[in-house]
C-alpha cells in the first residue's frame, strides 16, 4: 500500500469523496474520558469548507459530552469497497433554524416531529486531522492482490493511505 499525504484542497476532496461514499460513521465524543462514548451517526452533508454535518437530538450524550469538550473524532468504514477514514476534529451544535430545515428530511421523522421540533439540533464538526486508506478497487481485488503478493513475494499495489492536512 502506498502513502499519499494530501494537503488543502486535495484534502478536503479526498475527505469528501469518502464520507459521500460511506454515509454512516461513528461520532466519538468524551476523548479524554474512559471509555469513550462512540454512536453511529448519518451524514447529512460535507460542505465545501470540508465540514461535516449530523443532526442529532438535543437530549443526547453526544450533545452533552460536545458541550463539556468540542474535540471528537469520526470513524468511518467501508468494508465491500476496503475504504477507511478517520477524521479529527471540533464539534459545534447548530440551532439555527434555517440549517435544521436544509439538513432535514422525511427519514428524519423515525427520530423526530420534523424540522420545528425543539430537540432536533445539528452537529457541525470541523476536521483538523485525518488519515484514510482507500484499496481502489473492491475488497475481493485486494485479497487477490494479497494473495499473489503472498505467493510470489513481490509487493503488489493494493492501494493508498496517507494523512489529510485539511
Amino acid at each position: 500500500m502506498s502513502t499519499k499525504n494530501l494537503n488543502q484542497k486535495e484534502a478536503k476532496e479526498k475527505l469528501t469523496s469518502l464520507v459521500d461514499d460511506i454515509k454512516t460513521g461513528f461520532l466519538v465524543t468524551g476523548l479524554g474520558q474512559k471509555p469513550v462514548s462512540a454512536v453511529p451517526m448519518s451524514t447529512k452533508k460535507v460542505d465545501g469548507n470540508g465540514n461535516i454535518w449530523f443532526l442529532s437530538s438535543m437530549a443526547s450524550d453526544h450533545n452533552a459530552d460536545i458541550a463539556k469538550d468540542d474535540e471528537v473524532q469520526l470513524l468511518y468504514s467501508n468494508t465491500s469497497d476496503m475504504e477507511f477514514i478517520s477524521i479529527f476534529g471540533k464539534a459545534s451544535i447548530v440551532t439555527d433554524k434555517e440549517t435544521l430545515e436544509d439538513f432535514y428530511s422525511k427519514v428524519d421523522d423515525a427520530w423526530f416531529s420534523g424540522s420545528d421540533d425543539p430537540n432536533l439540533s445539528a452537529i457541525k464538526v470541523r476536521p483538523q486531522e485525518a488519515y484514510y486508506w482507500d484499496s481502489k478497487q473492491n475488497k475481493y481485488i485486494t485479497l487477490f492482490k494479497m494473495g499473489l503478493a503472498a505467493l510470489g513475494g513481490d509487493q503488489k499495489d493494493i492501494g493508498e493511505k496517507g494523512r489529510l492536512d485539511i
